[in-house]
């Protein structure tokens, strides 16, 4: 009885092992068999229809050939946007993994900038400290908290919720940008990818004057304190602020973006304490639409069979709506032609 109580173990242990999720409690996908995604498979039928490209290896050399693909050449000074994590225990993407790209391909600067929600990253000292304790700095041309200094403002083109965006005032000190973020869910947004990354994760903190990050969530009715609004509005904000940093970056031609899927969570990397991913990681994407390339991510964990509990976070907060809403305004396209490389 024992050998084979040892034996069912064992099996189990192995299971869970193979993936780097607890696969075994995984939440199956109603929808998976059923639910339309928006990749045009035939290139004629869409020729205007964005790249999406696919590397199913998360390596930090599929890091660099996923950039590649999109045949994107930074110029000049280079800054790399990701999320240094609230703490250890978030799943924030490790230096170990990006290093090749942002140093050794880029020789980048990361960018970040401050928290609006308390934490240990709402202030200078307080985010370098977890910027140096999370390996940030070791791993790239310099590593640069851009609402420092205070904030800047950016028109909003076609916006209905906002009309100007903040963002740090070192924003505007670089040429190029590569939007690094890890796709996974998030509380409020249903989902965390590049349109996240662009608007609040560039929005100036509550450390300066007017917070970027407060008048997204408030849908520009406070730049100073926490005020809430409907959650469509929310999200309408989100992709309001996401356009205005690529207009400002030549209308998009200074931007490139990279989804990194793995550790696929319901919270986001600004949670200290994230619910355990229990769903399969699925690979990196790259695309210079970022529109594009959250909806390409989006599909993928609908069409996962085991994606049922990142599905659930991002219906409760109706987060398909901040990629209805930035097509509706002219920011990037839902469709999209995905294209898998090795």
């Amino acid at each position: 009885m024992k050998k084979s109580l040892l034996k069912i173990t064992a099996a189990l242990l192995l299971a869970v092992s193979t993936d780097s999720t607890t696969a075994l409690f995984a939440k199956p996908t109603p929808k998976a068999q059923t639910y339309k995604t928006h990749e045009v498979e035939d290139s004629s039928a869409d020729k205007s229809a964005p790249v999406v490209y696919l590397i199913r290896e998360i390596l930090p050399e599929a890091l660099v050939k996923a950039y590649k693909a999109t045949g994107y050449t930074a110029k000049g000074k280079t800054g790399v946007k990701v999320s240094t994590g609230e703490s250890e225990n978030s799943n924030y993407l490790r230096p170990a993994l990006i290093k090749n790209l942002v140093k050794d391909e880029l020789n980048a600067t990361i960018v970040e900038c401050n928290t609006a929600y308390g934490g240990n990253r709402s202030n200078n000292i307080d985010h370098m400290k977890i910027a140096r304790d999370h390996g940030f700095l070791d791993v790239a041309n310099g590593f640069d908290l851009q609402d420092a200094d205070g904030y800047m403002t950016l028109p909003v083109k076609g916006g209905v919720r906002l009309k100007e965006n903040y963002v740090g005032t070192h924003f505007k000190d670089y040429d190029t940008y590569l939007i690094l973020s890890h796709f996974k869910g998030h509380a409020m947004g249903g989902f965390g990818g590049a349109i996240k990354n662009l608007s609040i994760g560039f929005a100036s903190g509550m450390s300066v004057a007017k917070s970027g990050k407060l008048n997204i969530h408030s849908a520009g009715r406070s730049v100073t304190s926490w005020t809430h609004c409907p959650q469509d509005e929310f999200l309408e904000s989100m992709a309001e602020a996401a356009k205005s940093v690529c207009d400002y970056m030549q209308n998009g031609k200074g931007i490139v973006c990279v989804n990194v899927m793995n550790r696929l969570s319901v919270d986001c990397d600004c949670d200290a304490n994230p619910a355990e991913p229990d769903m399969h990681d699925i690979g990196i994407l790259a695309s210079l639409d970022p529109v594009a390339l959250d909806q390409a991510c989006v599909d993928l964990i609908y069409t996962a069979k085991d994606g049922g509990s990142v599905v659930e976070r991002i219906e409760s907060r109706n987060g398909i709506h901040t990629l209805e809403h930035a097509e509706k305004i002219g920011f990037g396209s839902r469709n999209y032609h995905l294209v898998e490389i090795k």
